[in-house]
Formats: C-alpha cells, structure tokens, sequence
C-alpha cells in the first residue's frame, strides 16, 4: 500500500493519502473519545503517541500531532496504523454509529450551498475570499482571506440565520491544539486583543489574533487590511506588543507570524 503525504496549513499538520476512499461524509474532525466509540480508523491513530486530532477527509486523513512530536518517527507510526486499519477491512465509521456524523453531513451540505450562492459572490468583490474546512460540535471552521475577517460578523449572522445549529463562526486555525491560548495569560492577551486592539483596527478592516502562547513568546497573526500592510511591522511592534507587555511581563518578545508575502511562515515551518 503506497501512502502519499502533504503538509498542512502548519507544522503540527500532515496530509496522508492512502490511495483508497477514507471518509465520504467528511471532513468529520474525531476526537480521542469519539474515536473510542465509533472510529476504527481513528481508534488506531490516537494509539500512536503524540498524535492529538484527526480529521477524516473523503480521500485522505488529517493528522495534527503535539508541537514536541517529531514527525521523523511519527511519520511511520501513522504509516503503520493506516495499512493496518486498511488491511482490516473495517470502515472509518461504523455505519451503526454515524446518525450524528449523517446529520453533520446535512449541515455541512447547507453551509456550502449558502458560502457558494450568497457569501462567496460577496466577499470575493471586496478582494477576499473564504471556503469551509470543517464543522464540529456546533463550530464551523472556514478558510478566510483579506476581506473575509472584516465581513465575519456578517457571515456569522448570515449563516447562524439559515442554519442555526451553527453556534460559531471560527478561523480554520482556531481548530488547531494550542494548549498556550488556554493558560491564564493566552486568556487575558485574548481578551485584550479582542476588546482593546481589536476594535480599534476595525475600521481599516484588520484583525489581530493570539495564535499561541509558549514561554516567552506570544505569536500573534495579522489578518484582514493588517496582513500585508506596511505598517504592519510598526503597528505591532510600537503597540500591540507593547500592551501585551505590559499586561504579562513575562512575554519578552511578540512575533509575527503573518504570511504577509510568499514565502516560508518564520514559525510554522514544515516538519
């Protein structure tokens, strides 16, 4: 069996194409304990160690592991698992098991429909673009580029309105694990960018999030009329990162890890 892989969005992500269907009502995101219940496929892949989500595709897997585990040795793991499952004969779902993932697959149905004839149209004249990625527990993750974050309270209530089992609108890269945006400092820089930052970059149609807290690092991603600006550099490095400073001192530096041009992301490099 011949596996084929591509990075994901960062470096905690990997892409494994077995070469045979995986999942056709995904992209289905299985945690651990869901894995457990009705996923063999999943149940094999949470057993390698430090693997920590799974996303099941209709023709590949998504697989994001802990940020101190070495895909080097990972890799392999996964391979294993996968030819395993594969040669079991055994779906990635169990049919008897999958009502809510059905039911999901209704609600991913409608939300395309309506990014397709209603949203996309929209966005895409004001120089932006936004696609699904996935949906899970309520939360809808989508792509999004430059106009799409200005718009996301728009495209929020719009979808909310027409599908109201939708409780969030999120980044794509908010489903990723993060376990520094949860500390009690990711907490308050969150807050402080969300109710302080935040509004006042607004109207130039930017947005500013915490991506991660690690030691003393807090990285930070520019999105919207910020990403590519030219005084992105000075808007974060003579405010932002001075008011994140002053609210945790033990952040000694804020790095950008916007992709404001092409070119290789300076924090999540491919593994």
């Amino acid at each position: 069996m011949f596996i084929q892989t591509k990075p994901g969005e960062t470096a905690t992500e990997l892409e494994f194409f077995p070469g045979k269907p995986v999942f056709g009502n995904g992209p289905l995101e299985i945690d651990r304990e869901t894995a457990e219940k009705v996923s063999p496929l999943g149940q094999k892949l949470y057993s390698v160690d430090g693997v920590s989500q799974v996303v099941l595709k209709a023709e590949s897997i998504l697989v994001s592991k802990l940020p101190d585990a070495d895909w080097a040795s990972l890799r392999t793991e996964i391979f294993a698992a996968i030819v395993t499952h594969f040669e079991t004969g055994e779906p990635a779902m169990r049919e008897a098991d999958t009502a809510a993932g059905e039911f999901d697959a209704e609600i991913i149905e409608q939300v395309k429909d309506l990014l397709a004839t209603r949203i996309v149209p929209a966005v895409t004249q004001s120089g932006g673009d936004v696609a699904f990625h996935s949906y899970k527990n309520g939360n809808l993750y989508l792509k999004m580029q430059g106009s799409a974050f200005s718009m996301l309270t728009g495209i929020q209530n719009m979808l909310r309105h027409y599908v109201p089992e939708i409780q969030a609108v999120l980044d794509h890269r908010e489903a990723l694990p993060r376990p520094g945006l949860d500390s009690p400092d990711g907490i308050a820089i969150r807050n402080l960018l969300e109710e302080s930052i935040n509004p006042s970059i607004a109207a130039h149609g930017g947005r500013i999030s915490l991506v991660d807290l690690k030691e003393n690092i807090a990285y930070v991603r520019l999105d919207g009329g910020c990403q590519g600006c030219g005084m992105a550099d000075v808007t974060l490095k003579q405010g932002v990162a001075v008011e994140i400073q002053k609210l945790v001192p033990r952040v000694t530096q804020v790095m950008d890890i916007t992709e404001h041009a092409e070119g290789n992301n300076p924090y999540y490099q491919p593994g």
